[in-house]
C-alpha cells in the first residue's frame, strides 16, 4: 500500500469535557487526510462528481491507542487497499510527534453512481482514470 500523510494540530473547540479530541474529530481528520491525498493524486473532486460518481463510506472503524489533546500535533496517513469487487479499504494512522501510534481509522468505501444510487463495479478503474498520480491511491 502506498501511503500519503498530512500534519494536523488539534484545536481547542474539538475537545470533549475531559480535554480529549472528540470521537467525531478523528473521523473528520481521517476524511481530511483522504481529501488531501486525493487532491495530491491530481483528482479534481468536482469533476469526479460531475462525471456522475462520488465516494461513499459504508463502514467506519476507529481504534484509539493514546490520548489526543488540545495543541497536540498528529500526522495522519492515508493508504488505500484494493481488492476485487465494488468496495475498497482506506486505512488512516494517527502518529504523534514522537512517532507513537495514537489512533487508527479504517473505512470500507465505494464509488456511488449518483443517478442509480448503486456502487460502481470497478472503482479502481474510475479512480485511475481521473488521477494524475494513481500511485498515491494505491493504484500504481
Amino acid at each position: 500500500m502506498s501511503t500519503f500523510s498530512v500534519p494536523i494540530e488539534v484545536r481547542s473547540y474539538e475537545l470533549d469535557p475531559q480535554g480529549h479530541a472528540n470521537g467525531a474529530v478523528y473521523v473528520q481528520y481521517a476524511d481530511h487526510a483522504l481529501y488531501a491525498c486525493v487532491r495530491a493524486a491530481g483528482v479534481d473532486v468536482d469533476a469526479l462528481l460531475r462525471s456522475g460518481v462520488g465516494p461513499v463510506n459504508i463502514e467506519t472503524t476507529i481504534r484509539y491507542h493514546r490520548e489526543l489533546r488540545g495543541g497536540d500535533e498528529v500526522t495522519v496517513s492515508c493508504a488505500f487497499a484494493w481488492g476485487e469487487g465494488r468496495t475498497f479499504r482506506v486505512h488512516r494512522e494517527f502518529h504523534n510527534r514522537e512517532g507513537a501510534l495514537v489512533a487508527e481509522v479504517s473505512t470500507v468505501t465505494g464509488l456511488l453512481d449518483l443517478d442509480t444510487r448503486r456502487l460502481v463495479d470497478d472503482p479502481g478503474a474510475r479512480w485511475r482514470a481521473v488521477a494524475d498520480r494513481p500511485d498515491l491511491l494505491g493504484l500504481a
